[in-house]
């Protein structure tokens, strides 16, 4: 019984380092988001919105002021980043790749790990928008 125990804490633990440890590549994250239409999804967002290089630069700086987020791959003198943002307690790795599209962003949010991110990602990318268009109107 001591066994099975000591085996599923050994198990809990390897998970845990898996979900924090597991190594991002950028060739499966930093892809063309293909944003149409605004979309809430089960595992994420996808917003359209009007830009140009000016804009995708205040929402970088943005995006870069969230807690825990880094950039993954990508510039926006490139046209396209993608970033990482972890959550605070377990480290649940989410994608979010911006890219600009001649007269629009494309904002494509994802999570990495289950099938529902319980509406986190959609939270975080219209708190962006919200800050975005408020510095808009400075």
């Amino acid at each position: 019984m001591r066994l099975i125990f000591w085996l599923v804490v050994l198990v809990a633990i390897g998970g845990i380092a898996w979900i924090r440890l597991a190594p991002s590549d950028p060739a499966v994250w930093h892809v063309d988001p293909k944003v149409t239409a605004d979309q809430d999804l089960a595992a994420g967002v996808r917003r359209r919105i009007p830009g140009d290089e000016s804009r995708f630069e205040s929402l970088h700086r943005i995006i870069l002021e969230t807690p825990r987020t880094e950039v993954l791959a990508g510039s926006p003198g490139e046209g396209r980043v993608t970033y990482i943002t972890r959550s605070q307690w377990m480290g649940f790795p989410d994608y979010t790749t911006v890219q600009l599209d001649e007269t629009n962003l494309e904002l494509f949010a994802r999570l990495r790990f289950g099938t529902t991110d319980s509406g986190v990602n959609k939270a975080r990318v219209e708190s962006w928008l919200q800050r975005l268009q408020a510095t808009d109107s400075e």
